[in-house]
């Protein structure tokens, strides 16, 4: 079995395959910061994977679950049993989305927001190593939750410390606390989000502890994926019934000196200057 640093570290293979050729299987990665997130941002790697022998999903959550907000039967639990609540949501999302397997890491937040503390990036490191995914999908640089971009950068820095030995063929940065319908559409990846719908409502709904516990993940994740694909192209019949969008953050990984403040602003000035283009074209 892998060593974490944490020992509270969960290593779940819902199919009970050994461990190490659970994560040897994995084509598709996500690692999110908390439980719930993969089943939001990834759910495209997640049914490109589902019933396929040649492909298998993996998820990594970094962080415990602590401090959630909650109401209801579980307004009165403590930050030790919500942790247990979510960790065991987090596996039933396995389960039901045919995971090859779920790590959950066990760190706090504060843990994860420390720029000098390495434990994450070597257990993210450690666990590249061994799944050598062709896909890797990550939070995005513009999202406006902190600890989300925390792991996304802890991530990063994993891919690069690892990008000698293997090198995934794309990373993606995933929509949760924004949306990325503002990026220009030649940036733009489409993830189609389509494909059995009832299992991206049961992965998101599985998580009772956040959805009667006050907060809709299962209306709004379903909501945003419908707007995007109705949205996404004004002149066309849409393609697709649900579509999440990423950034294409390939390129981070492929050039470790690229700096990754400059190239989201980057991004963020793309979207200005169409902006500006239209405005002033029409004005």
């Amino acid at each position: 079995m892998m060593q974490f640093h944490k020992p509270t570290a969960d290593f779940f293979v819902p199919d009970g395959a050994a461990p190490d050729a659970a994560l040897a299987r994995t084509t598709h990665i996500c690692v999110a910061a908390h439980q719930d997130d993969i089943e939001i941002m990834a759910y495209h790697g997640i049914a490109e994977c589902f019933g396929q022998p040649d492909k298998a999903f993996t998820g990594v959550v970094v962080t415990n679950g602590a401090g959630s907000p909650r109401s209801g039967i579980y307004g009165r639990y403590t930050d030790g049993e919500m942790q247990k609540v979510r960790l065991i949501e987090q596996r039933k999302a396995a389960y039901v989305g045919e995971y090859a397997c779920q790590i959950q890491l066990g760190f706090t937040s504060a843990e994860v927001k420390d720029p000098k503390e390495t434990a994450v990036v070597d257990d993210l490191a450690k666990i590249l190593r061994a799944a050598r995914p062709e896909y890797v999908y990550l939070h995005n640089p513009a999202d406006k939750h902190d600890t989300h971009i925390a792991v996304m950068t802890r991530a990063i820095a994993a891919l690069r410390q690892v990008r000698g030995e293997h090198q995934p063929r794309k990373v993606y940065g995933c929509e949760v606390w924004r949306d990325l319908d503002w990026l220009p559409d030649e940036v733009k990846q489409v993830l189609p989000a389509s494909a059995r719908s009832n299992i991206a409502a049961a992965l998101v709904g599985v998580f009772d502890s956040q959805v009667s516990g006050g907060k809709r993940y299962d209306l709004a994740t379903a909501g945003r994926r419908l707007a995007h694909a109705t949205y996404y192209a004004s002149h066309g019949t849409d393609q697709e019934s649900a579509m999440n969008f990423a950034m294409d953050l390939t390129p981070l990984v492929e050039d470790p000196g690229l700096d990754l403040t400059k190239y989201v602003l980057g991004l963020i000035d793309l979207f200005r200057a169409d902006v500006e283009k239209r405005v002033r074209s029409l004005s």
